[in-house]
């Protein structure tokens, strides 16, 4: 695992956070929920890139290359967040989903790790914004420790080679963290965007 505090300056943020709310014009965010048991998130979702991470009740986790709702392709990535993974990524294919979880004060992400995809040699990156979040990972079981740390707006998170399956989640929200606005985005108090390849390479 490799974290990189404070990798995005203020004007990166503010930069992102441009292409972050263009990319919700266009593909609003929808709230998911849990297979089976129809449970939703406590977070909102959307995606960019040309595929993009959805669940529901009847068909459960998957990538596909429309909006659920709406049926319209994803967005574009943002050319910002491509450099970043050719910057630290370490992986020659370029991402194929750029997640969007926009937390709200309560909001958190329970336990868990990223395995829809074909290829686990390619990395998962992570940006933060806004507030800071406890953020929380563990071993490559649910029951292996954990440690726990602060991700503060503008950091950066890679999951590679060991850590890759690691099991990892948000315990909370610090409410009023962040000198970042996000009022252009209703009820965010974060926003991470979760950069995957998703199809082997």
């Amino acid at each position: 695992m490799l974290h990189l505090p404070g990798h995005l300056g203020d004007d990166a943020q503010n930069l992102l956070l441009d292409e972050v709310v263009a990319v919700l014009d266009r593909a609003p965010p929808f709230v998911p929920t849990m297979p089976r048991t129809g449970k939703p998130f406590s977070v909102r979702m959307s995606n960019c890139g040309p595929l993009g991470w959805v669940s529901d009740k009847e068909r459960g986790y998957r990538y596909q290359a429309d909006h659920p709702d709406t049926g319209e392709a994803w967005p574009p990535m943002p050319r910002l967040l491509l450099d970043l993974w050719a910057e630290v990524g370490g992986c020659p294919a370029e991402p194929e989903a750029c997640l969007i979880n926009i937390y709200g004060p309560d909001a958190k992400m329970g336990l868990h790790r990223d395995e829809d995809e074909a290829d686990f040699s390619a990395p998962v990156l992570s940006v933060s914004l806004g507030d800071t979040a406890r953020f929380r990972i563990g071993g490559l079981t649910r029951k292996a420790p954990t440690r726990s740390f602060d991700l503060e707006s503008g950091d950066v998170i890679v999951l590679g080679g060991e850590s890759r399956l690691a099991f990892h989640g948000v315990d909370r929200i610090k409410p009023r963290t962040s000198k970042l606005a996000l009022d252009r985005v209703p009820g965010a108090a974060r926003i991470n965007l979760t950069l995957r390849r998703v199809s082997a390479f």
